[in-house]
């Protein structure tokens, strides 16, 4: 009753596509469980981590791509520039709030199966950081109020 060789065969690759896909999940979780939303640094945009780079003062900006080392920002065009609300879909890495508004920023993340797990948070004004993982930027809503 051990079934046969390919039925053993196909039940084995069925364990490993769900473990990887487990393993996967478990691993985007860590990352955005650990990943903060925006950085601790003061104000200052010559003090943050990731600094305005070359955002327009005044403007919420997302980059498709990481800062290139020695540049501690992103040089590149941003795939959104915006100092109003916006919706679309933007890839994105990095992001930085330029304005003196609280920002909520959404985005999409897409897992290894296809699915994808939307997610918001707050983006502090003159505050901006990374993203760990390839994401879609989707909707930047400002607020009046604290993040």
């Amino acid at each position: 009753p051990s079934g046969s060789p390919a039925s053993v065969q196909m039940g084995l690759a069925m364990t490993l596509r769900s473990l990887a896909l487990g393993l996967a999940s478990a691993a985007f979780v860590a990352a955005m469980a650990s990943a903060p939303g925006a950085s601790a640094a003061g104000s200052a945009a010559s003090d943050e981590p990731w600094p305005p780079g070359n955002c327009p003062q005044g403007s919420f900006c997302v980059w498709p791509n990481w800062a290139t080392i020695p540049d501690p920002a992103p040089t590149e065009p941003p795939s959104v520039v915006t100092n109003q609300d916006w919706t679309g879909k933007a890839p994105a890495l990095t992001y930085y709030n330029y304005t003196s508004r609280n920002a909520d920023l959404g985005y999409l993340y897409t897992l290894p199966d296809g699915s994808q797990r939307p997610n918001t948070f707050c983006v502090p004004a003159h505050q901006g950081n990374i993203f760990y993982l390839p994401v879609e930027v989707t909707k930047v809503t400002f607020r009046d109020s604290a993040c």
